[in-house]
């Protein structure tokens, strides 16, 4: 069925953002085709004219994103096809490489690399972290509280002298806990151990300054916050211990092999910078949005918010709203209310079709049955107090009609 985009309600936006006019002025001067298109359109690792405009667009982006996201140099920000590549490469490039430098520098015959991350990560990091497990490290995962909250003392619980990476991310994607990266990041350290977050949902909707965190590792999305899709960025501190995934051509300094695709990293810069720009005005509007939806939402009989987010809290994302409906199925709700012309979601969009219950409420404690029955609204730049209303009585009517 069409839908009408002047009219369409979108508040889905954890799963992508639309793109931002800022990200969208910059790329233009790439999309013209033909001879037009050699002053920008270069490969940025050939040495003519249009190889050397590339280049020094290539780097002015990456210098904007190093300043926008706390880097030390922009020499720490490697260029990806997205979060996801960014997140395997952390995972499996930093494990593998502080794995061997500990047996290099003489780690005993009962060393057993141990990598820990979370139960309510991204499929990103868990992947990954399967197959460093099939590949002999031990993996810990660690429970977060009822309210999504991995808590410092369970995790230098779990840390031991064989560990040599922990992942945690920022953010949560469908409930919006924010996580306490920098204490988390200085028990890894005490114990040894390097840290790397994913900070896609972090970016623009809470502050994230990495290099303050302390991390030695991030990865950031460029669509999630109005840039282009099929681009993201892994910060790699200065001397963090990394085996690159991708090999071939040697760009990103023998980090990250392939052509390097300038358009989408200068519109990723431009939508970081732009929403960086605003936070302290859009974190505070999105926040009021939340509450009043999160109140309206607890008057329908049968719904329930997932995790509680007291009004104004800092501690969660200020644009994610996350609930519980008795005797719901999200699927069906989600289609009925696309039908209105509203677009929500049931929690992370790389598992929208999978029928199995979210494995985020599922570590929250959640039974299936009620996971079942989540919606997860998320908003952003371009959601008003009166999409937040039309959407409220459209669920109403969907719940009634329900019943």
């Amino acid at each position: 069925m069409a839908f009408d985009p002047e009219t369409y309600v979108y508040l889905d936006y954890a799963a992508t953002a639309p793109l931002c006019e800022e990200a969208a002025a910059a790329m233009a001067p790439y999309q013209v085709p033909g001879r037009a298109n050699l002053s920008v359109g270069g490969n940025a690792n050939s040495l003519h004219g249009p190889g050397r405009a590339a280049f020094e667009a290539l780097e002015a982006a990456r210098r904007s994103l190093a300043r926008d996201l706390g880097a030390s140099r922009p020499s720490e920000i490697v260029l990806t096809s997205g979060a996801t590549e960014a997140d395997d490469a952390a995972v499996l490039g930093i494990a593998r490489a502080a794995a061997a430098e500990r047996r290099r520098r003489g780690a005993g015959a009962g060393f057993v690399p141990h990598f820990v991350t979370t139960a309510v990560e991204h499929d990103a990091v868990l992947a990954p972290a399967k197959r460093l497990e099939a590949e002999g490290f031990r993996v810990t995962r660690l429970a977060p509280n009822r309210q999504g909250f991995v808590e410092p003392a369970a995790l230098e619980a779990a840390l031991d002298a064989d560990t040599v990476l922990v992942s945690v991310q920022a953010a949560n994607s469908e409930v919006g806990s924010i996580q306490p990266i920098a204490e988390l990041a200085r028990a890894a350290h005490a114990a040894g151990a390097l840290f790397h977050t994913d900070a896609v949902q972090a970016l623009g909707k809470a502050p994230l300054d990495l290099g303050a965190l302390g991390v030695d590792a991030a990865s950031l999305s460029a669509h999630k916050v109005g840039g282009p899709k099929g681009m993201g960025a892994l910060y790699l501190k200065a001397r963090t211990p990394f085996e690159p995934q991708a090999v071939g051509g040697g760009q990103e300094d023998g980090r990250r092999s392939g052509t390097q695709n300038v358009a989408g990293a200068v519109g990723f810069a431009a939508a970081a910078h732009a929403v960086t720009g605003m936070l302290d005005e859009e974190a505070p509007r999105l926040r009021a949005l939340r509450d009043a939806l999160y109140a309206r939402l607890a008057a329908l009989p049968g719904v329930e918010a997932t995790v509680r987010v007291d009004p104004g809290s800092a501690g969660f994302l200020p644009n994610i709203v996350h609930v519980l409906g008795d005797g719901l199925e999200s699927e069906t709700l989600i289609l009925r209310l696309d039908m209105q012309g509203f677009g929500v979601s049931g929690g992370s969009a790389c598992s929208s079709h999978s029928l199995e219950p979210s494995h985020v409420l599922r570590a929250l404690g959640i039974d299936a049955d009620r996971a079942h029955g989540a919606l997860r609204v998320s908003m952003g730049r371009y959601t008003t107090r009166e999409d937040v209303d039309a959407f409220a009585e459209a669920l109403e009517a969907s719940l009634a009609w329900n019943r």
